[in-house]
């Protein structure tokens, strides 16, 4: 896989003018487009066509989470739509999870089509330790630990792996392997502001650390130029 194909853009915008914008001057330069809850309820299922027809791939960001019959037939409608890749919540449980991995092969094989990638979410890259215990009510366990044992569940699912902190990327790879997707927000070049993501890290160091794609939104996004913002990004990977 080149350094170009590990990055999925994050099109945190409300306009679909704005969003295909970046895709007609990306699409060279990035692996996938995330469609995030912003993007689709302001454009519609349609702007997945729309980032095809210029040649990108779609990841469509809603993290569904529900009972297990309603999210399998969303991921039904993921697959119509001919996405790359989508989430749900691994948070959801084994059943859900069960349900939409086989909703989407049956469809894919109805369609005769590739099936879309599909990944579990973990555990926020906003959420730290206390918000895990205080928030979330999870208590006697560490983040890490939860987020591997939340990989394992969505693998033994059929799931094709998970987005999760890059600090977590080295313990999911030993528990799940190597064929295991690992997409992981949280990235930020060494000169780009944090913003409002705890656990973060490098695109370098997330690479070094086994991940498959990195979600890199702002620094691109709000950069003078987009364009040379990604190849930077793409030489510091390709420096390893």
């Amino acid at each position: 896989m080149q350094a170009k194909d590990r990055i999925i853009l994050a099109l945190d915008v409300d306009s679909e003018v704005e969003a295909l914008g970046f895709v007609r001057q990306l699409a060279p330069f990035v692996g996938a487009f995330k469609i995030g809850m912003q993007l689709f309820n302001s454009s519609g299922p349609s702007i997945v066509n729309k980032i095809n027809d210029l040649g990108g791939q779609a990841f469509v960001d809603l993290k569904f989470h529900d009972i297990p019959n309603t999210v399998a037939a969303a991921g039904r409608v993921m697959t119509r739509l001919n996405c790359y890749m989508f989430n749900v919540h691994a948070a959801g449980g084994m059943a859900m999870l069960e349900s939409v991995a086989h909703s989407v092969k049956d469809e894919a094989n109805r369609l005769g089509q590739t099936s879309p990638i599909i990944l579990a979410v973990t555990v926020l890259t906003s959420i730290g330790q206390s918000e895990l215990e205080n928030e979330m009510l999870i208590s006697g366990f560490k983040v890490e630990e939860v987020v591997v044992k939340w990989a394992l569940m969505a693998k033994k699912a059929g799931l094709s792996g998970v987005v999760c902190s890059p600090r977590e990327i080295t313990a999911i790879r030993a528990a799940c392997g190597n064929d295991f997707k690992i997409v992981t927000p949280g990235i930020r070049p060494t000169w780009s502001a944090k913003n409002d993501q705890v656990r973060v890290t490098t695109p370098a160091d997330a690479l070094k650390m086994g991940a498959d794609y990195m979600v890199i939104g702002r620094p691109i996004l709000k950069a003078a130029n987009p364009v040379d913002a990604a190849k930077t990004i793409i030489e510091e990977m390709e420096e390893l």
